[in-house]
């Protein structure tokens, strides 16, 4: 767990892209520096595919009696951290589902409901808000850019994390904690911004404002499970609403 194809076949010719396992472990971002922002930046260029993250209704560290269960916060926490630090791709999972447990059969890795009870986990379904929001701006000319952010500090179970593509930006603020936004990178000479909720897929145009400077923005709720992904977009790109169009 917690290793890259890249390890081993980075310079093989028949491997167009790698996958990893970023794992059940933790709930830190620095698993996502460690093999995420790594591939991206490696060269030969060769996308980078989150083949295994935390599973949904999985033991945090397999040690559920302290660090409990990983939950639909994990699972968008995972996915995004993944999909705005350059990850091409994303898995979702869920334990007592892909060990397809029921009554007769032996748990594995403490796994504690049988697969049709967990069939509509909040997990899994926030998988569709995440695809709209995507591929409702421009797909390709999307990568990372931590640049975006100009707060200095935040703790790895809070880390905020940006992505830029042609007019537009996405900052996944995971705990509601606030930053600073370098509102230049964004190319732009006015700029619409929106909050996302990634747990319902609702969206709000909450201001507008030229695009200079550097500006603060605070999420509508804060806590663990309270996640917001900031939309910023160019005006002039005319994009339709976020996540929804």
């Amino acid at each position: 767990g917690e290793r890259s194809s890249s390890e081993w076949f980075q310079n093989s010719n028949w491997l167009d892209f790698n996958m990893c396992q970023t794992g059940h472990g933790q709930r830190s971002y620095a698993i996502y520096k460690r093999i995420i922002v790594r591939d991206y930046n490696l060269k030969p260029v060769k996308p980078c595919f989150d083949g295994e993250p935390r599973y949904e209704d999985h033991p945090v560290g397999w040690n559920p009696n302290i660090l409990g269960w990983f939950d639909e916060a994990d699972v968008r926490q995972t996915m995004y951290w993944n999909l705005f630090s350059g990850g091409f791709g994303h898995t979702y999972g869920c334990h007592p589902i892909w060990q397809m447990l029921a009554p007769g059969r032996e748990p594995v890795g403490l796994a504690r409901h049988n697969w049709y009870d967990v069939l509509d986990l909040s997990g899994a379904s926030d998988l569709i808000h995440a695809r709209r929001l995507i591929e409702s701006r421009p797909f390709l000319s999307r990568v990372p850019d931590q640049s975006l952010i100009a707060t200095a500090y935040f703790p790895e179970t809070d880390y905020i994390v940006a992505t830029k593509g042609d007019g537009y930006a996405f900052i996944y603020f995971p705990t509601g904690w606030s930053a600073e936004i370098q509102l230049e990178k964004i190319s732009a000479k006015t700029i619409n911004a929106y909050w996302f909720d990634p747990r319902k897929g609702e969206v709000k145009l909450f201001d507008s404002f030229p695009g200079t400077g550097t500006r603060k923005f605070t999420p509508p709720t804060s806590g663990r499970g309270n996640d917001w992904i900031l939309v910023l977009d160019d005006v002039s790109k005319n994009f339709k609403t976020p996540g929804l169009e």
